[in-house]
């Protein structure tokens, strides 16, 4: 929480570019930078349900994972099994089906999940993320701008080792 930079991700559970950023560009991300205590990363919710009809009961079971302190591995476990749940007609059951591998309480996940209150956050999140200019997923705002797309680690190493760099750090270097 008190890195010097902070990064905003704008992301949909069901989409297939923020799943590819989720794989195979955050680990390095966390590592070299979230690990450190140089960037605090914050995930919104920004499903585009005009594309994805899965992807707000996707959001709405990381949002109650996160309840329950596990939003990092419901998170990984959604984009790793998304092939799984995102043609589903109704996708409800297997998603709180990896609950177990989340390692939280299932009953609890199904009552939060259940409640209008999480359909409410994830469209508030949603809202928010149109509102910093967010158009398509993912959409990162890092520091007053907009980064858009599944970029690979390079950029985001440039532009995050720029801006730790203006504030007084030093860049962590290839």
């Amino acid at each position: 929480a008190t890195a010097p930079v902070t990064v905003y991700e704008m992301s949909d559970f069901q989409c297939p570019y923020c799943r590819q950023f989720a794989l195979e560009t955050f680990p390095t991300i966390d590592s070299l930078y979230v690990a450190t205590g140089k960037v605090r990363w914050v995930f919104i919710n920004y499903p585009l349900t005009s594309l994805h009809r899965n992807a707000v009961p996707a959001a709405g079971i990381a949002l109650c994972a996160a309840r329950q302190g596990a939003f990092w591995p419901m998170h990984d476990l959604l984009y790793r099994h998304q092939a799984d749940w995102s043609d589903l007609g109704e996708p409800g059951a297997f998603l709180l089906s990896l609950a177990d591998s989340a390692k939280i309480s299932k009953p609890a996940l199904t009552e939060c999940v259940k409640s209008p209150a999480t359909n409410e956050e994830v469209r508030a999140d949603a809202e928010g993320a149109s509102r910093a200019g967010a158009a398509s997923t993912p959409t990162f705002y890092i520091e007053g701008g907009l980064l858009v797309g599944a970029q690979p680690v390079e950029i985001f190493r440039h532009v995050l080792d720029s801006i730790y760099a203006v504030k007084g750090g030093k860049a962590v270097g290839r």
